[in-house]
């Protein structure tokens, strides 16, 4: 892949991207959407791929959202017009692969098309999260639709109608579940890292059925989710206990959180 606007690194079986517009705060352009549209469909194909992990480059923000200075492309025909999340959100790219995103400085408006998506946030203990649409006017809609499906719906409507005059500090995103770590901003590369490695570890036709299992049952009710979910066991579990006798994956020293 040529990407232009992101860093892009398969070791052991773990995909690192690094958003790489710091200049401009990690703002995704055109050029980012392209990007992630080319790695959605790389990581989707390759089996060496196991986990994924999301970070950014810089020290101020993880993502700030889109770039409002060179805009991304939009069809002339209001009704052609699609969402940015539809090239920058994994699943939405059916991308099954466990999401870890690493957050450290401000995550606001369009940053949350990953959060929102992600398997697992863990943040530095300078991160803050915000919405800044309706102080500009502009409708939250998308973004705070997809954080009210992983956080209290009172949170999700407090970030999205405060706009730029409240921030979501690391220890409250912790405390409601939109993150589950906070480290010191010196340890946050090493443990998302550390985390997508005892994923990558375990049979990936388990990991994935898992995830697929789990993201696609937030779209129906429970006892449809159940008998997709048992379908998905029927399926998968054959495959991941045969990659479990290939690979002999030792058993680990399990630790409390």
């Amino acid at each position: 892949m040529e990407l232009k606007t992101v860093l892009f690194d398969v070791a052991d079986h773990v995909a690192t991207i690094t958003l790489n517009r710091p200049e401009v705060m990690n703002s995704f352009n055109q050029a980012m959407l392209d990007d992630f549209e080319a790695i959605w469909r790389e990581v989707k194909a390759d089996d060496d791929v196991h986990v994924l992990v999301l970070r950014a480059a810089g020290d101020r923000a993880f993502c700030t959202g889109v770039d409002v200075k060179e805009g991304i492309d939009r069809h002339a025909n209001i009704w052609s017009q699609s969402d940015p999340g539809e090239r920058l959100s994994p699943k939405l790219n059916q991308v099954w692969k466990p999401l870890v995103c690493a957050v450290h400085g401000m995550a606001a408006g369009g940053a949350f098309y990953w959060l929102n998506e992600a398997d697992i946030v863990i943040c530095s203990d300078d991160a803050t999260f915000f919405d800044p649409h309706v102080s500009y006017g502009l409708t939250a809609a998308l973004e705070p639709i997809g954080l009210a499906r992983r956080i209290p719906l009172g949170e999700t409507l407090r970030i999205a109608l405060l706009g730029l005059d409240e921030r979501l500090s690391a220890e409250r995103a912790l405390q409601i579940g939109l993150v589950s770590e906070v480290l010191p901003r010196e340890r946050l590369w090493d443990r998302a890292d550390e985390i997508a490695r005892l994923i990558a570890a375990k049979p990936p036709a388990a990991i994935q059925g898992t995830v697929r299992a789990i993201w696609e049952s937030l779209d129906t009710g429970r006892t449809h989710a159940l008998r997709t979910g048992l379908s998905y066991t029927q399926l998968g579990n054959p495959l991941g206990k045969a990659e479990v006798v290939r690979s002999a994956v030792p058993r680990r020293v399990w630790t409390l959180r």
